[in-house]
């Protein structure tokens, strides 16, 4: 059975044999569309930002100011784990949620989509994983050795057991997690997750995304990204965010608000690029997981209309976990724009109908 949810929770069934999904992730073409397309963009704004001059100039630094004060050091904390340091932060108290920030993102950007679950009396813990902001980038820095850094994490706060959310190709983590530590985990909600889905067509690991490469070149610059934003919005939208602009149209001015906030928050892309182009490896062609060992409650939750795919994945990880539940919500794109309080409301009853903690 299929949901389309709005507002309400569904278990979900599937037969695990003979279901056709297609790829999930950011496959072959899409990532193309989105380095070709935002290549492009980011070149023609760079030259047309550079005309404005000093006024270019004073905008670009009162953004960075903005967005650096977002990320200050006192906003946040390090812990010295197995992998090197890893960033976190904390809001509000109650029963612990990790929150796993999505490409582009770090602790700023996980608290930023958890805020609901502060306000309905959650403790939110949001890491900045591997490469991002303050966090080391190790050797390895692979979903599985993501998850066990959570680990190092949560002994840290002598936390035993947690409810992880993993956002985008936050969910690749927070999946290994369920998997390598289910004694640590009492409930998984991937969202929207970049993560494996059986597909012939499916990118192989050692022959990358064509534009992949020059685009992280492209992310290291600030004031080109700076630019981008300021100039054609709706591309990065309907690319990097993998939304439909025509939704904003008709989205509430909150949500608009959000989208845009989310844009900006990617800034200062500079220190989350190393994060970035890991993401691009990993969520670029995701690896099967064992999703048979979860024991953990999960609720897997995506938006038909995400331009990345991720309902196929959400409806894999339903099929294949027993007892797992699916939302679906029919439009809002890889943001869920206009269901970000029904998300945190289908999260909050979820939490509540396990018992948790």
């Amino acid at each position: 059975m299929e949901i389309n949810a709005r507002c309400q929770i569904n278990d979900y069934h599937s037969p695990r044999s003979g279901a056709q999904f297609s790829s999930a992730g950011l496959t072959r073409e899409k990532w193309q569309m989105v380095t070709r397309r935002t290549l492009l963009a980011m070149g023609v704004v760079a030259g047309g930002a550079a005309i404005g001059g000093t006024m270019a100039a004073t905008s670009f630094a009162h953004s960075m100011q903005a967005a650096n004060a977002a990320i200050d050091p006192n906003l946040s904390s390090l812990v010295q784990g197995r992998f090197g340091a890893l960033e976190y932060a904390e809001r509000g108290a109650g029963a612990p949620v990790l929150m796993v920030h999505g490409t582009g993102g770090g602790f700023d950007q996980g608290l930023m989509f958890a805020h609901g679950l502060v306000e309905r009396g959650y403790r939110v813990i949001a890491p900045s994983r591997f490469g991002y902001l303050r966090s080391n980038l190790p050797a390895d820095p692979s979903s599985a050795n993501q998850a066990d850094a959570f680990v190092d994490l949560l002994d840290h706060l002598r936390i035993d057991r947690v409810a992880i959310a993993g956002g985008s190709a936050g969910a690749l983590s927070a999946i290994e997690f369920a998997i390598r530590h289910p004694d640590r985990c009492a409930a998984l909600l991937p969202i929207v997750p970049a993560t494996y889905v059986p597909s012939r067509d499916a990118v192989t690991a050692d022959n990358a995304p064509a534009g992949v490469e020059a685009a992280m070149q492209l992310f290291r610059s600030d004031f080109l990204f700076w630019a981008a934003i300021r100039t054609v919005p709706d591309l990065l939208t309907g690319t990097l965010l993998a939304t439909d602009p025509a939704l904003l149209q008709t989205a509430s001015p909150a949500e608009v608000a959000r989208a845009s906030a989310i844009l900006w928050s990617l800034l200062p892309v500079s220190r989350r690029v190393d994060g970035m182009a890991n993401d691009a490896r990993l969520a670029g062609h995701p690896a099967p997981s064992a999703l048979e060992r979860i024991t953990a409650p999960v609720l897997a939750i995506s938006v038909e209309d995400d331009r990345f795919g991720t309902a196929l994945a959400a409806r894999y990880i339903a099929a294949t976990v027993k007892g797992a539940r699916l939302v679906l919500f029919p439009s809002g794109g890889h943001i869920w724009l206009g269901h970000d309080d029904d998300l945190t409301s289908q999260m909050d009853t979820f939490l509540k109908e396990i018992g948790f903690p």
